[in-house]
């Protein structure tokens, strides 16, 4: 047993590990880990190549979001569904403890970062749900379609119909469904420990009932998507809007707040003091955790959408970053920066964000987090489900006992998560994402030409349908 944790651990580090430092005036360092050297890069180079996609596109990202979602192929997801399934899993751990953790640890200069890896991320996003929509496959299973980074990956490596899998994509495959089950004990002991703390209810029983409802949704062959179009909607907006509330109550701290942000994510005081590296790493990584964009797992959710172009699914998993980072992120971000600095000073963690919480609101605000954390985490274990399911067909084939086998081990972990935190299955979900990231970002790189050509082809489109419309507008005045 000494020797497999020492040989995850190796493996963690090598990932997640600083690769290198860069020295800093003030006599700090800067470690550079290789997923942030893979993922940065690779977000600055999509963003060039599409030509500013997050800013430039952003209007057709809101239009395509509020516009009337067309009946499909019958089990297929609109676009907005996908979108949702998507946020599901990036709105979660990632956007309360995540931040809280990113703000505690690099100030509030991290804020700064994670909206800058947002913007990059939103690029990746854009390439690899496009790619996985040029690729998608019928889903014999559960009907519509499905794919992903498997698929994709498979068609770059695979020329021949002689071998049917690719070793790269199933390696992503394993590498996806050893994150998800990783996670899955993450998002049950991270519930049962807020309820345990806010309403003082034993982990067994929390566990019992998390399980319990997951397993009535999961288990079933079609309810996933259907829970997650009302539970998604709902606690984002919530959270959105309570969020607003105290920005709202405090609007006079407003200009002190983003005053802060900006100086201590690059300010000379910051650099000096030695905390520029701090706040510059921690909002780089907690962005890159939280928007997932480049580790493969959103292209699940994307290739199984219904739309009328490729380009148009990559336009709804871009605008999914944002949503996740600029919007979600920045509410926790907001919750604790508007408190007085001498409320929280050396609190960190969720003891952090519950302070602030509780400074707004009293003891209802350590509810509210509470109740925040089990739909956002309850959220993420039901996406991943979906995640899961196209990645099991392509490793074991097309039937529903696989499926359903991965199904009862995710629910296992998620029961033994819930009882106790093992650090050692934490960070072999940490491993499988880093993998995923890799697998990922060796086929999106080169085929990421594709991706560019679809979106050249939709904006020409959306062009001649805007200039046809103009043009119907003036005959008929």
């Amino acid at each position: 047993m000494a020797v497999l944790e020492k040989c995850i651990n190796y493996i963690y580090n090598v990932f997640w590990g600083d690769l290198f430092s860069i020295p800093l005036p003030g006599g700090e360092k800067l470690g550079i880990p290789l997923l942030v050297l893979l993922l940065i890069p690779a977000g600055i180079f999509f963003t060039v190549r599409t030509k500013l996609l997050p800013i430039r596109c952003f209007p057709e990202m809101l239009r395509i979001s509020v516009e009337k979602q067309q009946n499909g192929k019958k089990g297929a997801l609109s676009g907005m569904q996908a979108l949702i399934v998507s946020t599901a899993t990036r709105v979660g751990m990632g956007n309360l403890v995540g931040v809280v953790a990113a703000v505690s640890a690099g100030g509030a200069g991290a804020v700064f970062w994670m909206w800058i890896t947002a913007l990059l991320g939103a690029s990746t996003a854009f390439v690899e749900a496009t790619l996985a929509q040029i690729y998608k496959q019928e889903d014999p299973i559960y009907g519509g379609y499905r794919g992903g980074p498997a698929l994709y990956i498979h068609k770059l490596f695979l020329k021949t119909k002689k071998r049917r899998r690719s070793v790269i994509a199933v390696l992503f495959a394993l590498s996806g469904l050893l994150c998800w089950g990783g996670v899955s004990q993450v998002v049950s002991n991270s519930v049962t420990s807020a309820f345990e703390n806010a309403f003082e209810i034993p982990p067994i029983v929390t566990t019992v009932i998390l399980v319990a409802l997951a397993a009535v949704i999961i288990l079933r062959k079609n309810a996933t998507v259907k829970v997650l179009d009302i539970m998604v909607p709902v606690m984002a907006v919530f959270y959105f809007c309570i969020t607003l509330f105290i920005i709202f109550k405090n609007a006079d701290q407003l200009p002190a707040v983003f005053s802060r942000i900006f100086k201590e994510a690059f300010g000379l005081r910051q650099v000096v003091a030695g905390g520029f590296g701090a706040a510059l790493m921690n909002g780089v990584k907690r962005g890159l955790f939280s928007n997932e964009a480049g580790s493969g797992s959103a292209p699940c959710a994307a290739a199984a959408a219904d739309v009328s172009h490729p380009a148009k699914a990559g336009l709804f998993q871009a605008f999914g970053v944002i949503i996740d980072t600029i919007i979600i992120c920045t509410c926790t971000a907001m919750i604790m920066l508007l408190v007085p600095e001498s409320v929280v000073s050396g609190l960190s963690g969720m003891d952090l964000l519950q302070t602030a919480m509780h400074y707004h609101f009293g003891n209802a605000g350590v509810v509210f987090i509470a109740v925040t954390l089990l739909l956002f985490s309850f959220s993420t274990f039901i996406g991943i489900m979906f995640y899961a399911r196209p990645n099991v067909a392509y490793v074991f084939g097309d039937n529903l006992l696989s499926q359903n086998v991965y199904k009862i081990i995710a629910l296992v972990m998620l029961f033994i998560g819930g009882l106790a935190a093992y650090e050692l299955v934490w960070s072999v979900g940490d491993i499988g994402i880093a993998l995923m990231t890799v697998f990922n970002l060796i086929a999106i790189i080169p085929m990421s030409g594709q991706a560019i050509r679809s979106l050249k082809e939709y904006t020409d489109m959306r062009k001649k349908e805007r200039a046809e419309k103009k043009k119907q507008k003036a005959e008929r005045a």
